[in-house]
């Protein structure tokens, strides 16, 4: 299972993410041994370690609920999940800077550039990338860099005329790959056209050339 990352000074589902992983472990302390389909745990006891009260303690779990680390059985047990042991397992990183996060809005646009220009066997393109998230906030102090990258069908004249083009499958997992490579921090998420992507946003790279 692949290590779950936080960002120091940003909040999880309203709680401190060192606290999160610490009452996580607290709650994991309490189904040490047990199979998984009995790692059950009391509402009660998921307050106590969480350390919230009945009004806070109900919007809470809901949360945890709705995302997936606990299952529901009934009013007062809910079963652990995988998803749940990767919050106590996570790692605590220091936010991104926003200094940094141009750096790598910059890398991103040089690297769509030349995803255009030479990775010829690509069946995809990058039409455009934007940014949002907590980029367009005015921290200077980032929890992620979500970028928004537009894909369209390679162009003719940009295609590999030997060997074997990919699948777009396997194309848009080598863009992937490779912008998130740059940065544990960054989030990639494929749209085909502008409108989709998540507002606000701002276009930091479009290729104009069909």
């Amino acid at each position: 299972m692949k290590t779950r990352t936080l960002v120091a000074h940003h909040r999880y589902y309203g709680v401190d993410a060192v606290q999160l992983r610490t009452a996580a472990g607290r709650v994991l302390s309490r189904v040490v041994g047990l199979p998984p389909d009995r790692a059950r745990v009391r509402e009660d006891h998921l307050r106590q370690d969480f350390a919230v009260n009945t009004v806070d303690g109900t919007e809470l779990l809901h949360k945890l609920v709705d995302d997936g680390l606990l299952r529901r059985h009934d009013p007062a047990d809910y079963e652990v999940t995988d998803a749940f042991r990767a919050i106590a397992a996570a790692r605590v990183v220091e936010p991104l800077s926003r200094d940094k996060a141009r750096q790598l809005v910059a890398r991103a646009a040089e690297l769509a550039a030349e995803v255009n220009a030479d990775w010829h066997r690509n069946p995809l393109e990058i039409e455009a990338i934007a940014v949002s998230g907590s980029y367009m906030s005015r921290d200077r102090q980032l929890a992620d860099l979500v970028l928004g990258v537009v894909v369209r069908h390679r162009s003719a004249e940009r295609r590999s005329r030997w060997g074997r083009m990919a699948n777009k499958q396997a194309g848009a997992q080598q863009i992937r790959d490779a912008l998130q490579a740059l940065s544990s921090f960054v989030a990639v998420h494929f749209v085909t056209e502008s409108a989709a992507l998540p507002r606000p946003f701002a276009i930091v790279f479009r290729d104009d050339d069909a």
